[in-house]
């Protein structure tokens, strides 16, 4: 199969995994297969309870990824929420010397053990209180993560994260139902369904009471699916078109479509196409070509996420700050995230010139203004 079909086949096993939880395992083999890597693992770490939770894995067997789960996410330099914006793809080495990395506890102990030589991690979706990540390990013996395999990632990538978004919005229980069209009515997220010329062929209970107040969403001319903002509205028939060519051709288009009420009630949609896969059979009954479901918008940025962005940090000297915040001094800190303290001190100094302060506290207090809701 030449990489164009594969790429096809697994973006549409990726949306099809939405609902059939017995497909994730082998999706996440064919993502690490497909970019390059060896193992590869879907994490949610959240900040709350300090808990990290393995959505699905491969190339390991249960009892070694516990142990990964209890001792080293905190050692793990690519496994840092904090410090990588969404869908950056960062390697080992984009976040730390790769010749302090291999003196690192993390390698030593988890990655040399395994024969894996890199890491390629990207920030699937992030809140104010949890990060959930891709990470697909690469073999020592194939070399450092290269722009081949960040190019496969970026491929991958969009798809994963819309994925995620609608199985979050569609709850886990209600995803695994075992016919997708009974639990339509049930879900708590509006629902529309389309075909190709964006009429709308059926809605849920929510997504009916959302077209009937046509704010943000309404019914048009020819019952065609319209948004109340011109530019968003643009915005959506682009994806409904992709969408009804396609998985691939849907791409990165409309990952979160953000819309806005006349209140200023913020909500988010996310397309589904319904043309491949497993899918298809519910499109071909309503003669849709996607479905749109829409929730309620959540925080999607941390203070972390502000901070960096404001400031222009790396994602090291982000990982830096944040570490001076949490645990304390330069020795602390080297301890901690498995680096020399001169290497500590080198990105110490960065921060003083890019925040414009001078004192580890002033750092402290700068990170507090921004967690504060009167930051704002």
């Amino acid at each position: 199969m030449d990489d164009r079909k594969q790429l096809s086949a697994l973006i549409g096993d990726i949306y099809d995994a939405v609902f059939d939880p017995d497909l994730r395992t082998d999706v996440l083999d064919r993502i690490a297969g497909f970019t390059g890597g060896h193992s590869g693992s879907l994490l949610s770490k959240h900040a709350l309870n300090d808990s990290e939770n393995l959505y699905c894995y491969i190339g390991n067997d249960p009892e070694t990824l516990q142990a990964y789960s209890e001792s080293y996410p905190k050692l793990d330099s690519t496994a840092d929420p904090g410090s990588v914006g969404v869908d950056q793809i960062v390697s080992a080495v984009d976040l730390v010397p790769y010749d302090e990395f291999r003196r690192g506890r993390f390698y030593r102990e988890w990655a040399q053990p395994h024969g894996w030589g890199d890491i390629a991690s990207a920030v699937i979706e992030r809140s104010a209180t949890s990060c959930t990540f891709l990470s697909v390990a690469r073999q020592e013996t194939s070399g450092l993560v290269d722009d081949q395999m960040r190019h496969r990632m970026a491929l991958v990538i969009p798809h994963v994260r819309r994925a995620l978004l609608i199985g979050k919005t569609i709850h886990h229980k209600e995803a695994e139902a075992i016919c997708f069209t009974d639990v339509f009515d049930g879900l708590s997220a509006g629902m529309v369904l389309v075909d190709a010329s964006g009429r709308i062929v059926h809605a849920n209970s929510v997504g009916g009471a959302l077209l009937e107040a046509a704010d943000f969403l309404r019914k048009g001319a020819c019952g065609r699916l319209v948004a109340g903002d011109a530019a968003t509205n643009a915005a959506l028939r682009d994806i409904l078109v992709a969408a009804s060519a396609g998985d691939t051709v849907l791409g990165v288009k409309g990952t979160a479509l953000p819309l806005t009420a006349h209140n200023g009630e913020r909500y988010i949609a996310h397309v589904l196409p319904l043309t491949s896969g497993a899918r298809r059979g519910v499109g071909l009954g309503f003669n849709a070509v996607a479905a749109l479901f829409v929730r309620k918008a959540a925080l999607e940025s941390s203070p972390a996420e502000v901070i960096g962005e404001m400031y222009k940090l790396t994602p090291a000297e982000l990982r830096v700050l944040l570490a001076i915040v949490d645990i304390g001094g330069v020795p602390e800190v080297a301890a901690s995230l498995g680096v020399a303290a001169t290497t500590v001190k080198t990105h110490l100094s960065r921060l003083f010139e890019k925040t414009g302060v001078g004192r580890q506290a002033d750092l402290v207090k700068l990170v507090a203004g921004f967690s504060t809701p009167l930051a704002n």
